[in-house]
């Protein structure tokens, strides 16, 4: 795994994907549970924005104990050790975050898959003959509204569920990289 990339740590650098992409999935991932038009736009994005957090935290974990182990060579630094301790973490919140954002998309698809394949309802038109079969009566097809694949309950759970989970994972990436900036701080205090 990369400890170095242009000279500087590695670490430095690709922390930066996370604290981007992580929270960005953390919003798809609401989005996508509380508003379809959203989920349908976003479709795939969201769990695969996830993902990839998921494929970064390893390798910047990694990176980030190769800095701690140059950092610390002259002694045990605790600002430092918080950090990664923290860092640490973080795996669990990217999977999380991953596995809600696969069940909101899943819980969707299955939803429209449902309403794709579910037989029109056919209704009289109002031509004034009282009714189905009578003269000139004709069928239209009706697009049914209401979704039956998944019970309300379920999408309602993982919605809220999906909301916790990606607030949480936004909140330990916050306090992760607060104590990241009390350490460098820290460190860069302690060159002067």
């Amino acid at each position: 795994m990369p400890t170095e990339i242009g000279g500087l740590p590695a670490h430095v650098l690709l922390i930066h994907a996370i604290v981007v992409l992580a929270p960005l999935g953390a919003l798809f991932t609401i989005l996508s549970a509380v508003w379809p038009a959203a989920r349908h736009k976003l479709g795939v994005i969201s769990p695969l924005t996830c993902l990839v957090v998921l494929a970064l935290v390893p390798v910047t974990t990694n990176a980030g104990e190769w800095l701690e182990d140059r950092l610390t060579e002259n002694g045990p630094n605790a600002a430092i050790e918080k950090h990664a301790d923290l860092g640490d973490t973080f795996l669990w919140f990217a999977i999380g975050l991953f596995v809600v954002s696969a069940a909101v998309w899943w819980v969707g698809r299955v939803d429209d898959r449902a309403a794709a394949t579910r037989p029109e309802a056919t209704r009289p038109e109002a031509d004034g003959t009282g009714g189905p079969g009578g003269p000139g009566a004709t069928a239209t097809a009706v697009r049914p509204t209401a979704r039956t694949a998944v019970p309300v309950a379920v999408r309602v759970a993982v919605a809220v569920v999906a909301i916790a989970v990606s607030l949480v994972t936004v909140w330990q990436l916050y306090r992760i990289g607060d104590t990241g900036a009390d350490a460098t701080w820290d460190f860069v205090q302690k060159l002067k």
